[in-house]
């Protein structure tokens, strides 16, 4: 059995979501499949927007949006449905789910309140809409498909907006109300981003709640593997924004994964397949535009990742702009205990995280966020010794199975950064990861040629592969 988690895009339009379907009805021919949804794109964002106004007492604008919605997943009924009664009757579903909204909309107006308790309610229309629409497609299409409200298993604690699943609680629903649908033959389509509190209050887990829920509910059911279905061909060897030439990485480890996440790369969050990772389920990310396309695995199974990962292999290139390096320097550091734990109490003090550190006997250089509320920090800062800040940097971090101990990967590294000046080095620190910063001009320089030098050849052809929509 498979989990397959759609995106907002792989479901936003009418013929995204029959797409979907049809990936969906692939997979039923192999095995019965558990379908979680996030909300069609751009309509999270727009509920967020009415709920906002709604708080700011602009009922007029709130009521307009609401209509918006309205008005895109009757297009979505209107396009999947054919049949006449069915299409009527999943209209009054939609029209009820607006009616909801635009309640919750007045009620909050003459309040003048939004609370995190309404925040959340207004978030949860998005999926019950995506869902109910495609269940009942899947339905007209001659499938078994199920819909099911994810508020009646998935019981979270009161943490609005950022809820955490009371997890024995939660596994023990699943295993009453979706495995024996499942052992039924039904598909069972539901919502990822959104569960309940005991008394039934609607909470949402926040941004990346979706693939939390189906790394989840893969592992209380124990699913033979999680899909992800996005826009892109799986994960990629750099963002294809500064390298068109970008290649889908076939396989990664989900220590790399994880590596990639905290560096910046647009790839699946490690605390979002924690649950996959626990019990070595699979993760697939898949391309709903071209189901075709190979993807990428994340798995530690050694027979996968055999010829496909080896010490010394450059994954892929991760950038993080918008970074400043703050230079500390004091006399103060030489052969004293402790000293360095005091400028890290000031960074914890006052809420500035750390994203890179390289240091000596008498200094520190360390990259920080510029959105950063860095006034506080750098007075605190000056007090214990002189401070530098360069502001316009980006960090660039090359990611491959065991990079530390493999020779020759450095050497080729700084090779290729030969005609662009480093800012900052951080190695060592993690075996997987060589640290880089440059100036923010410098990016696109910096990071084409590290990828000609690790990705133009066909050596590694079997492990990279060429994008469905570049071939």
């Amino acid at each position: 059995m498979a989990v397959m988690k759609f995106g907002g895009t792989s479901i936003g339009t009418a013929p995204a979501m029959k797409r979907a379907m049809e990936i969906v009805a692939t997979e039923k021919n192999r095995d019965v499949p558990l379908v979680v949804l996030s909300a069609c794109s751009g309509i999270t964002n727009k509920l967020i927007r009415i709920a906002e106004k709604a708080g700011e007492s602009c009922l007029e604008e709130a009521m307009a949006l609401s209509g918006e919605v309205r008005e895109h997943h009757h297009d979505l009924v209107d396009f999947l449905i054919k049949d006449d009664t069915r299409r009527k009757s999943l209209l009054e579903k939609v029209d009820a789910y607006v009616a909801e909204l635009d309640v919750l909309i007045k009620g909050v107006d003459i309040v003048g309140e939004l609370t995190a308790r309404s925040f959340d309610t207004f978030c949860s229309f998005g999926e019950l809409l995506s869902t109910t629409i495609f269940s009942e497609a899947m339905q007209e299409a001659g499938y078994e498909a199920v819909w099911l409200d994810i508020r009646e298993v998935m019981i979270t604690d009161d943490n609005f907006s950022a809820a955490r699943p009371l997890e024995n609680l939660c596994e023990a629903n699943v295993k009453k109300a979706v495995k024996p649908l499942l052992e039924e033959g039904k598909v069972v389509v539901t919502q990822g981003f959104i569960g309940s509190t005991k008394d039934g209050k609607t909470t949402t887990l926040g941004r990346g709640g979706s693939d939390f829920t189906a790394a989840l509910l893969g592992a209380w059911l124990q699913s033979n593997e999680i899909q992800i279905w996005t826009d892109v061909d799986g994960v990629m060897t750099c963002d294809p924004r500064i390298i068109p030439d970008a290649r889908s990485i076939r396989v990664m480890t989900f220590t790399e994964a994880a590596e990639l996440s905290y560096l910046g790369a647009k790839v699946l969050h490690p605390d979002t397949i924690a649950p996959a990772v626990k019990q070595n389920i699979p993760v697939f990310v898949l391309n709903s535009l071209h189901p075709e396309a190979k993807g990428t695995v994340i798995t530690d199974n050694p027979v996968t990742l055999e010829g496909k990962s080896y010490g010394g292999l450059v994954k892929s290139i991760a950038v993080k702009k918008g970074q400043c390096i703050i230079n500390f320097r004091s006399n103060r550091m030489l052969g004293r205990h402790g000293f360095m734990a005091k400028i890290f109490e000031v960074f914890a003090r006052t809420g500035v995280s750390v994203e890179m550190i390289s240091t000596s006997e008498v200094s520190v250089s360390l990259t920080v966020n510029e959105s950063a509320q860095l006034e506080e920090l750098l007075a605190e800062l000056r007090k214990m010794g002189d401070v530098e800040i360069e502001p316009n940097v980006a960090t660039i971090s090359v990611v491959g199975d065991n990079l530390r101990t493999s020779k020759g990967v450095a050497g080729r590294i700084f090779s290729a950064m030969k005609d662009v000046n480093i800012r900052m080095i951080s190695q060592g620190a993690s075996e997987i990861n060589v640290g880089l910063v440059v100036e923010g001009d410098d990016v696109s320089k910096a990071v084409q040629s590290l990828h000609h030098e690790f990705f133009s050849g066909n050596e590694t052809s079997g492990i990279f592969e060429t994008p469905a929509n570049k071939r």
